[in-house]
């Protein structure tokens, strides 16, 4: 019997993007939580705990899964539908004109090449999901709260947190099915707490880096760009 003459098809590789530091200049977190403040869904002492936990966040200083899950506890009882409406509103007036210029080029050159386009980030899926609408990305994988059967938020986090090692493990999980090899692969990130990500793909890629992670790229080589 003859050999096929089918192969397989070629792995491909697809692009991933952390958001805070990355695509925009700054934390969208900490500016979330001024803006909750304003309009009285969160208290002062929440805010001076968000800015706390955001300060130590990029440099992996923090139990992120007890801060998130004492974030979320916060929100049990609100209606998902709310919450996503007025994060949708945060976004679009505070962070949907601010991606940076390096970040928009990067995107247009992986659609370019058919390769998808994948929001990969600690933020919330409501945030991921205006941010995918907005800027034109094809998935997002992000932080998810389960609801109740009224759709209320639980004040529980679905694991496993999409932060640190936790990204590469929601990366996987959507890379397999979809035929997407991680070391064809390209991620962006200026954080030490996405060290793990980059070092999962093929292609890492640092952008404006916090300083333990500007020295961890040039002691392992991977390149560091500039997208203001």
């Amino acid at each position: 019997m003859p050999a096929s003459t089918h192969s397989a098809p070629a792995p491909r590789g697809a692009a991933f993007f952390d958001l805070d530091g990355t695509l925009v200049a700054f934390n969208s977190g900490m500016r979330f939580a001024r803006y909750e403040y304003r309009h009285g869904r969160i208290g002062r002492l929440n805010l001076a705990q968000s800015a706390v936990w955001m300060a130590l966040y990029h440099l992996s200083l923090v139990d992120m899964t007890r801060a998130f899950g004492r974030a979320v506890a916060y929100y049990k009882g609100v209606y998902e539908a709310d919450l996503d409406a007025h994060t949708r509103a945060w976004f679009e007036a505070e962070v949907a004109g601010h991606l940076q210029p390096g970040a928009r080029s990067a995107i247009d050159e992986h659609r370019s090449a058919g390769r998808p386009l994948v929001l990969l980030s600690s933020t919330s899926s409501y945030q991921a999901r205006a941010a995918l609408e907005r800027w034109g990305f094809d998935d997002w994988l992000a932080n998810r709260f389960p609801v109740d059967a009224a759709g209320r938020l639980t004040g529980e986090l679905a694991p496993p947190l999409c932060y640190g090692a936790g990204k590469v493990e929601h990366a996987r999980e959507w890379a397999a099915p979809r035929g997407v090899d991680l070391a064809e692969s390209w991620f962006y990130s200026d954080s030490y707490s996405d060290v793990p990500m980059l070092a999962a793909v093929g292609h890492p890629v640092v952008v404006l880096p916090d300083p333990r992670l500007r020295r961890h790229a040039r002691k392992v080589g991977w390149p560091i760009v500039d997208w203001r």
